[in-house]
């Protein structure tokens, strides 16, 4: 790996994306590139009133990550995100207007704004798409790190995005031609250093492929 690689991870909320973004940057020395949740101005609002501010915090998060890979550009070393940028036209705004919470209006103007921004911007070379069908551990993972606005994130919420992050691989492939390692993390604790090693033997065998 001895070139500059720009690699993202992808997965449901309570993945343990953050977590595992931050190990394999301090493995393979990787800049790393956080998902923008905690200076988010409109997340805690979202959370209280999905239908209100569903719109509004896509175009936060298009922006943000945006910027991310304008940055990423800019860094001489290996980069690695938390959390891809088209995950969110992908998955969640999608997701959000099938559930009603974005109209067909909103959606088409998030779509081309993601379409328009998305131009010009280098996508990265590689996904590692952590899995996690049992709803019950994502909801165990989110209380455990206690994010206050995700306190009230339902069972039937996280599954709907599973049938949709369900074809993501696919569509990285060949609607962007990004290659995907995927990687079920139901059993894993990245916190146990023989799974830890093992997953990283894993993931630098999918990076340097």
């Amino acid at each position: 790996m001895a070139n500059k690689q720009f690699i993202a991870l992808a997965g449901n909320i309570g993945s343990g994306k953050t977590t595992i973004a931050k190990l394999l940057s301090r493995r393979f020395g990787y800049e790393l590139f956080d998902e923008p949740v905690i200076d988010n101005r409109f997340l805690a609002l979202y959370y209280g009133d999905m239908r209100r501010w569903s719109f509004t915090l896509q175009l936060e998060f298009l922006i943000k990550r945006v910027n991310h890979h304008e940055l990423i550009d800019t860094v001489p070393k290996s980069c690695i995100q938390d959390r891809s940028l088209v995950e969110d036209p992908e998955i969640f705004a999608k997701y959000l207007h099938g559930l009603g919470h974005m109209s067909d209006d909103e959606l088409q103007l998030y779509l081309e704004y993601f379409e328009r921004l998305n131009r010009a911007i280098r996508q990265p070379d590689k996904v590692i798409y952590l899995q996690c069908p049992d709803v019950d551990v994502l909801r165990s993972r989110i209380q455990r790190r206690g994010r206050k606005e995700e306190a009230e994130i339902n069972g039937d919420f996280l599954q709907g995005l599973n049938g949709y992050y369900s074809a993501f691989p696919s569509i990285l492939k060949s609607k962007y031609s990004v290659p995907t390692m995927t990687f079920d993390v139901t059993h894993f604790d990245v916190h146990d250093g023989a799974q830890a090693d093992a997953f990283v033997t894993l993931a630098e065998a999918f990076l340097s492929s």
